[in-house]
Formats: C-alpha cells, structure tokens, sequence
C-alpha cells in the first residue's frame, strides 16, 4: 500500500469528495482522504492523503491559506457565489481602484467574520448547508478569523480579483460579501482559486491527468504536511515502548504541555505523533505508526 500525500490540483466543478473518489481509483486503494474541503466553484490546492497518512489529516488543517477571488459588484446570491440564486440587487457607487483598496486595508488584521450559511458548519450535527437547502432558519455566530494579507490584483468593468492570504476557517464568500457592504453595495464570489495550504502551493500541484499517468511520481512523504510541527528521534526501544502504548522521557527542546510533536526512528522515518507531559517531561503515544508499513 502507499502511504503519502498528494498536492491535487482540483478543477472546479468538481466537489473534493469527488476528487477523492478519483484518487481512490486511480490508486485502487480505499484509504484516501483530504483536509480543506473546496467548494464544486473552487479550483486549487487541495492535499489529499493516502494510507496511513489520513491520520495526520487532523494536525494539518490549522495552515494559513492564499487564495485568490473575483467578485461581482451590484448583486447578492443566497449562497454567496454565482452558483445561487440572485436574492438582492443594489446600486454600484462609482468606485476606483483607489477605493476598493482603501476598504481592502480595513479588513487586515483579527476580523470578525459571519460565515456562509451554505458552509460545512456543523448545525446540531447537520451541515449548515443542507439546513439552508432546506430553506430552514438558523443563524451562524461570527467568529474571529485572521487575515494576513488583502492585496487588489485588478479591477474593472464592474468586478474585482482580490488575493488574500487569511487563517483556517476564513470564508471567502463572506468576506467577498462585507466587503461589498462597506464599499455600500452588494457583492458576490464569481470564481475562487486557492494558491497555497501551508507548505502546498499550487505551483507544484498535481493535476488529476498527471496523477493518471504519473502516480507514484507525485506522491509526497506522510509527513509533508507537518513539518511545521517540533520533532524529536526515538530509540528502538523507545520506539517499541511508545508502540506499546508507554511513555518515554524527553530530553529535547522546550515544548509548552500538551504540545503534539514528530517522532522519527534513528533512520529519520516518521512512527508517530507523541504527546508532551510537562509536568513528568515525557513524550506519551498520540498516534503511532507500525514501521512495517
């Protein structure tokens, strides 16, 4: 079996999970997963894990992301993008590219955020899209979201392209959406594009056609997708007494407790995610990988 990541370049038009589904038989293996699900009108970045590797799905959805978005000024959508159904129309003031980024600047920063109700929000254990398929009333609370960067690439004939570069949990719809309200009218996501989750950038992403001819080539290590996060080398017997579900000491650098952290054989092959005690320095067993794999 392989165990890896691949960095897919997702069309649009095409949900994640069918992405998914493409992989799983391209590769004739069912253990396939993805992080940061992209909507059917989204295009980019999406990695997608093989193997063992869906078990380190859960440390890599915290990345920051780039994407980059045309908006449509004058109109608003029930879902928020040119997918729905138009619900509200309103006067477009005249604006330069001048005033569009001095509303872009205001956004940098903590913001609050009210997302999409046509996101993957669990509602009382229902997606928050399938409520508002089903045209039932709920409210979503805002939360803060970060955007790092808010750059104008081009603006005319009545649509933007912005590029942002923001935290996990960022919804693009719904900032398209504010800013269209603070430049005092209405505005809608037209197209989304995502450049970059952490370490993956769509420069060395691999389209499906290339996946069907390449495989193997462009599969990534398992743990391409953490190396942001502290590592620390174990001995065979460490090893072994993780495996078995036991605590080894740790003698490495300072972790705060709690922290999850790599741990590597002496060969420097990934066998698990360790979990720091502070309190009795030691590293126990989060996930543990059988090396036999």
């Amino acid at each position: 079996m392989i165990h890896g990541i691949i960095n897919v370049l997702k069309p649009s038009a095409m949900s994640s999970h069918d992405v998914v589904g493409r992989v799983r038989r391209i590769f004739g293996m069912k253990k396939v997963g993805h992080s940061g699900t992209l909507d059917p009108l989204a295009a980019g970045v999406l990695p997608v894990f093989l193997g063992q590797a869906p078990r380190l799905i859960e440390y890599s959805g915290n990345e920051d992301k780039t994407y980059r978005a045309e908006l449509a000024f004058g109109f608003a959508t029930d879902t928020e993008d040119s997918t729905g159904r138009v619900v509200a129309t309103r006067a477009v003031p005249k604006l330069s590219a001048a005033d569009i980024e001095t509303v872009l600047k205001e956004f940098i920063g903590t913001v609050r955020q009210r997302p999409s109700k046509y996101s993957a929000i669990n509602v009382n254990g229902v997606k928050a899209y399938k409520l508002a398929r089903r045209n039932e009333k709920f409210e979503l609370p805002e939360r803060d979201v970060e955007i790092k960067a808010l750059t104008l690439i081009s603006f005319e004939d009545g649509r933007a392209v912005i590029e942002a570069e923001c935290s996990k949990g960022t919804y693009i719809r719904a900032l398209v959406r504010d800013i269209g309200e603070r430049l005092g009218t209405l505005a809608t996501m037209t197209y989304l594009l995502r450049l970059r989750v952490g370490d993956f950038s769509i420069e060395t992403a691999a389209t499906l056609e290339e996946l069907e001819t390449r495989k193997e080539g462009c599969v990534l290590p398992v743990d391409a997708s953490i190396q942001r996060m502290a590592k620390t080398i174990c001995s065979h017997e460490q090893y072994e007494a993780l495996l078995q579900g036991r605590a080894v000491p740790f003698a490495g650098q300072c972790l705060k407790d709690g922290d999850v952290l790599r741990v590597y054989d002496a060969g420097d092959i990934l066998v698990g995610i360790g979990r720091f005690d502070e309190a009795h320095h030691i590293i126990r067993p989060h996930k543990m990988f059988n090396r036999e794999r």
